[in-house]
């Protein structure tokens, strides 16, 4: 029979394992990385042609797609209050090295840059886990060259509040918040370096 101090003893180890498996579990859902850190698994395209673009505004996730199989999965951000309008659309427009046009922020970098519409785009950016652009969608510096080198112009882009993939590929994708960032130089954005860094694969690495 158990003396009742060895019973305490073995009560007291079980309920410190399950709490440090719910630990455990708790930082596995809360995972967390900059944009720049995110290194996206990526799968050449066997017939470029097929491929398709597909954004999931409520999840914010953007997968590219071959038939059934993904070819790439990644993060983004999307409009507020659904300024990133619903639809099936065209990639009209590529442009690795885009620097915004008009004011506020004249110049800032807006690479690899691919338009659906006037003035809409996917692009680098920084990314926030919940909506925060003015309707473009911005992705994550090596998701955003990995998609730009994945499509051309007339590929398919569906963009819609779900897609299946939420429920399987975009479960495993981790919270990417680069809002604890300072406030990045303006004068390294402006400047060339910025657009070797990022194709480098080196952005903000110091």
């Amino acid at each position: 029979m158990t003396s009742p101090t060895l019973r305490r003893i073995l009560q007291g180890a079980l309920l410190a394992g399950v709490a440090l498996s719910m630990s455990s579990c708790k930082t596995v859902r809360s995972r967390h990385i900059y944009g720049h850190e995110f290194n996206p698994t990526v799968t050449p395209a066997k017939n470029p042609s097929a491929v398709k673009v597909k954004v999931s505004t409520g999840a914010q996730r953007v997968y590219v797609v071959e038939g059934d199989k993904v070819l790439l999965a990644t993060p983004c951000s999307v409009g507020t209050n659904g300024s990133t309008g619903a639809g099936t659309y065209r990639i009209q427009y590529k442009e690795a090295k885009r620097r915004r046009q008009s004011e506020p922020d004249r110049g800032y970098p807006m690479a690899y840059w691919q338009e659906w519409k006037s003035a809409y785009g996917l692009h680098w950016g920084f990314v926030k886990p919940y909506p925060c652009t003015h309707g473009c969608i911005r992705l994550p510096a090596k998701s955003a060259k990995a998609l730009f080198s994945l499509t051309r112009t007339g590929t398919p882009l569906i963009i819609a509040k779900s897609h299946p993939e939420d429920n399987t590929v975009g479960k495993t994708l981790p919270v990417v918040d680069d809002g604890p960032l300072p406030n990045p130089d303006r004068g390294y954005l402006l400047s060339s370096k910025f657009f070797t860094d990022i194709e480098a694969g080196t952005l903000f690495k110091r």
